[in-house]
């Protein structure tokens, strides 16, 4: 499977764009943590592009992404990547056994924040973003309420990384195709 075709898988069950824009932003963090880890960049991107490939149809926790792991596979989606998209959910049975696994659920809920954080800011340009306003608007309960406090912090604790780094790894990750998500100012 190369990049093309899990954009492809995604476009043709994603059709909001902001789907589509949290697909990018995890796939910036998952082929940074690759090259951290020593991954292969473009299979972490692919987890990344397709790990909520299904949710548009299955946006509940008993259907998502378990029904979506089905479509993957009767499309010949290799088994680690299906199984990597299975341990992004921590209510699924699948259990995370490689840094590919565990990036995965770790940078998820993370994207989204610090996206979220970006937007608030006057400038709307995570270059303006500090971990230190991340961590502020963490304890906010109403910003950004649909996003799950534990995950970041229980992300970072699977990594074996302090919250502070993981949070400044995530926002480096994200400069680079912050014109695609957004983010770059006005």
């Amino acid at each position: 499977m190369n990049r093309r075709e899990a954009w492809d898988i995604l476009c043709e069950h994603t059709k909001a764009e902001p789907l589509r824009k949290h697909a990018l932003a995890v796939e910036a963090a998952m082929k940074s943590y690759a090259g951290k880890y020593g991954g292969d960049e473009e299979t972490w991107g692919i987890v990344g592009i397709l790990h909520d490939f299904d949710y548009e149809m299955h946006p509940t926790e008993e259907e998502h992404p378990v029904k979506g792991a089905v479509i993957l596979r009767e499309r010949g989606v290799p088994d680690d990547i299906v199984h990597a998209i299975l341990c992004h959910a921590d209510y699924t049975d699948a259990v995370p056994n490689s840094d590919m696994d565990r990036a995965i659920f770790a940078v998820d809920e993370l994207t989204g924040f610090i996206i979220a954080v970006a937007l608030v800011r006057p400038s709307k340009n995570i270059e303006d973003v500090a971990v230190k306003s991340v961590k502020k608007k963490m304890k906010d309960k109403g910003f950004a309420r649909a996003v799950r406090r534990d995950d970041i912090t229980n992300g970072a604790e699977r990594l074996g990384v302090d919250l502070d780094e993981h949070i400044q790894f995530v926002i480096d990750s994200l400069k680079p195709v912050a014109a695609e998500l957004g983010i770059a100012g006005t």
